[in-house]
């Protein structure tokens, strides 16, 4: 593929963002360059005790191997667990590792598991509290299976929301070992997203009953693999590929099928055999700054999930690496949307994959400038190698080039005729804060709103106030004291129905917040993260019921229409939060609320240089 020359306005921004992270870069890769075992395994530094204590649960024929001084040893970190859809597949994964490794002159342990929760299951519930900061307990249990020191590079077993964003930044924290990423896949199509949407909605406005919503949600839920929307799961899979730490196109392919386990086995041997040879580099060397902005690109190219307005940037500090808002808004406003997948379409997953995927993506951005290609993979310089997809011909692995042709072009559609051409994610500010909205699937007519504010301090209060019929008129829904320090900033989806039905009855409506309302963003307008957050002295605080709100997600424009003077000498008001330190394991989470940074900083809770 020839290269087309980078586009100018991402040139500009890449190189701001390298001037800006520059010396948060050196350092970090300073220290991993510091951990590197020069020309010897990462065990030859343990004492023959400790050793012994690392081989002791290995077969025989295994710890043979792990004796000789020039066998790699490979740390798998898994996230499998069998309530969880999208992890259940992992449970084969280790053993079919192991195998490969020991036939390409290696060897493989397990060297450790993470929580993986979902936050399907605790939607709307006391444990969706611990969901955010799951993502700093993911990462500090992955440097702990690696803190062993018995490894030479890792495979990384992970789908879920917060569970890839912890795993990498786990990872880089041992960014001097080679690292290959491991997905499990989706399940197949169940029933259509439209009618699943459909049947919510019935059942909030009380036409149909929960039998009938348990029957509709389980058959859209419905078998091992990752939930077949385009929210924040599927986007972590789409991000491993734009940063070259999957095997191309491995993302989407279905768990239990042939071609799975094949290139589950191949990522162990690959990773095996560049090791010995020296042909792939440390993690933390490999992705650089262009590796996250390609990450960004990709969230824009597909619509991805704002919950990556914090997570891409939590992962990226953790390299050294130095994102924020502004960028996100500017690469989003050169990006055009290529795909249609729900929430911003009616197709899935699947079919998106069957269509021509993400090598197709990848191909149309390279051909417009629109993306990095000179950067490090795992398969080898240059993302050209993720625009061919894998197939199992007699039994063996091959890569071949996407198709020319979209295979549907209401859901994938090339550069030159986009469904629109930015990627649909704003930056909000004024005198509020700032924060993001998601705009590719809200209508044209909906996305400008100048209507008096309804001030809520818990989303099950906007569910009571609308099952009281109190909230049929013009309104921005302003939920606050949900951000990390409040509450462990929540998903806010079950606010979604409600206000939706209320759009659909006619009535101007949007949705301002500091907390979270991810990929599964739908069509009522929703500034989310706003930052400062309430429990952080932020204005979203000063807002009270009555107060005009000037909503423009087409200019970013979010004031509360107050003369100026008036607005500074306003106070927050402040709440009682005691409600949200306890139960549900909450209490053990006091210190990451109290030290969580602001969502645009990552909403990290280690302190230290992450503060």
């Amino acid at each position: 593929m020839t290269d087309t020359p980078l586009h100018p306005t991402l040139a500009k921004i890449t190189q701001r963002i390298i001037d800006r992270s520059r010396n948060s870069r050196q350092r970090y890769l300073d220290r991993i360059r510091a951990a590197k075992q020069q020309g010897k395994v990462e065990r030859s530094r343990l004492g023959c005790s400790n050793l012994a204590h690392g081989y002791a649960a290995m077969p025989k024929t295994v710890k043979i191997e792990m004796l000789r001084e020039n066998v790699p040893n490979l740390g798998i970190i898994t996230a499998y667990n069998d309530m969880v859809s999208a992890h259940q597949p992992f449970k084969d994964f280790p053993d079919w590792i192991k195998n490969e490794a020991l036939k390409h002159g290696a060897t493989a342990q397990v060297a450790g598991g993470t929580p993986a929760m979902c936050d399907g299951i605790t939607q709307g519930y006391a444990g969706m509290e611990l969901s955010l900061f799951s993502r700093d307990v993911i990462a500090m249990s992955t440097a702990i299976g690696l803190s062993h020191q018995m490894f030479d590079g890792g495979l990384f077993m992970g789908v879920c929301d917060k569970i890839v964003p912890g795993l990498m930044i786990g990872a880089l924290s041992f960014g001097h070992l080679p690292a290959v990423f491991v997905p499990a896949g989706p399940m197949s199509s169940g029933i259509g997203n439209k009618e699943k949407a459909r049947t919510r909605q019935l059942f909030a406005e009380g036409k149909v009953g929960r039998e009938a919503l348990l029957e509709s949600e389980m058959g859209s839920y419905h078998s091992p693999g990752t939930c077949t929307f385009y929210g924040t799961a599927n986007s972590n899979q789409m991000m491993m590929e734009m940063m070259g730490v999957h095997l191309p196109a491995a993302a989407f392919v279905h768990p239990y099928t042939e071609l799975r386990e094949a290139l589950t086995r191949h990522a162990a041997a690959h990773l095996a055999q560049n090791i010995r040879s020296g042909n792939i580099k440390p993690l933390g060397e490999m992705l650089t700054e262009k590796s996250f902005i390609n990450a960004l690109i990709g969230l824009m190219a597909t619509g991805g999930s704002t919950n990556h307005t914090m997570h891409l940037i939590a992962m990226a500090r953790a390299a050294g690496v130095i994102l924020n808002w502004d960028d996100f808004d500017e690469i989003s406003a050169i990006v055009p949307l290529l795909i249609r997948v729900y929430p911003n379409g009616k197709a899935d997953i699947n079919h998106f994959t069957a269509a021509g995927g993400l090598p197709f993506v990848i191909r149309e951005l390279l051909k417009a400038g629109l993306l990095h290609n000179d950067v490090d993979t795992v398969v080898g310089r240059g993302m050209h190698r993720y625009t061919q997809e894998p197939f199992l011909i007699d039994g063996k692995l091959e890569w071949r080039d996407a198709p020319d042709t979209s295979g549907d072009d209401e859901i994938l559609r090339t550069i030159d005729r986009p469904f629109s051409p930015d990627g649909g994610l704003r930056l909000m500010k004024g005198n509020i804060g700032r924060s993001v909205i998601k705009v590719s699937a809200v209508r044209e007519g909906c996305r400008i709103i100048e209507a008096p504010a309804i001030v809520f301090n818990d989303q099950r209060e906007v569910l009571e106030a609308f099952d009281r019929g109190e909230l049929e008129r013009d309104f921005v829904c302003v939920v606050r004291y949900q951000g990390p320090r409040a509450n462990g900033m929540p998903e806010l989806h079950k606010l979604t129905p409600p206000l939706g039905i209320l759009q659909d009855r006619g009535f101007k409506v949007a949705l301002l917040t500091d907390g979270r309302m991810s990929g599964a963003s739908g069509k009522v307008p929703a500034a989310i993260h706003m930052t400062p957050e309430a429990s952080m002295g932020g204005n979203i605080a000063k807002i009270r019921t009555g107060d005009i709100i000037r909503f423009d997600s087409v200019s970013g424009e979010l004031n509360v229409l107050l003369d100026e003077a008036q607005w500074s000498a306003r106070t927050p008001e402040s709440i009682d939060l005691t409600a949200n330190g306890a139960g549900c394991g909450r209490e053990l989470f006091a210190n990451f609320r109290s030290l969580t940074s602001e969502a645009e900083t990552g909403a990290m809770s280690f302190g230290g240089e992450f503060a």
